[in-house]
């Protein structure tokens, strides 16, 4: 890890285990080396540093163009591995960005919902995680969190409450899978990928 992300890689677990009990579930089945897309429900902002905490090695992240003018958390995003995101052009700029990480060998975290659920529940995919599927050919780790809407929820209030994470098995996709001429394949991808977060559960 680069000085920077360690650092912040250490503050966010301790605080992760300290203030919300952060537990992990099937940890074997995170890639940490090579391309791969990370693929998670999206409940709260809450939701990218700690999957970033649950892997040993470095991720890559997106985020708002907008909140690189800011002064020091510019500086800071700059160094860790988060690429900015021009809203204003549209989701295209965005997966045009995500497949060029990918293809460089770097591992991304994706919200296949594209927002934050305004009540815990999850929503549809959007097509756009398909693409990328079909463009880079990278395997899929589907990952579903629990407990970060109760903790931080779009409308705001922080809230100290446990919060787990399950990992599973990942998906590797043939080239016959993601090159058919089909015009859902982007969504029928998308959905595929979800269809496997929504079935994880918190083991008893």
């Amino acid at each position: 890890m680069k000085p920077l992300y360690r650092v912040g890689h250490f503050v966010c677990s301790a605080v992760a285990r300290a203030g919300f009990s952060f537990s992990v579930f099937g940890r074997e089945n995170l890639i940490e080396e090579g391309p791969a897309i990370v693929a998670s429900n999206h409940q709260s902002y809450l939701d990218p540093p700690l999957i970033g905490c649950a892997h040993q090695r470095e991720l890559h992240y997106l985020a708002r163009k907008t909140l690189f003018d800011h002064g020091i958390l510019g500086w800071f995003l700059k160094r860790v591995n988060v690429v900015p995101v021009d809203r204003e052009r549209g989701d295209i700029t965005a997966i045009k960005t995500i497949i060029r990480v990918v293809k460089e060998g770097h591992r991304i975290i994706i919200f296949p919902e594209g927002t934050r659920s305004l009540n815990g529940e999850l929503q549809r995919a959007r097509s756009g995680l398909g693409m990328v599927i079909a463009k880079t050919g990278a395997p899929v780790v589907p990952v579903r969190l629990f407990g970060t809407f109760e903790a931080l929820p779009k409308t705001g209030g922080l809230k100290l409450v446990p919060v787990s994470m399950v990992v599973g098995q990942p998906l590797r996709f043939t080239q016959q899978e993601t090159a058919s001429k089909d015009r859902n394949l982007y969504q029928r991808l998308s959905d595929r990928v979800m269809e496997q977060i929504a079935k994880l559960r918190i083991p008893e």
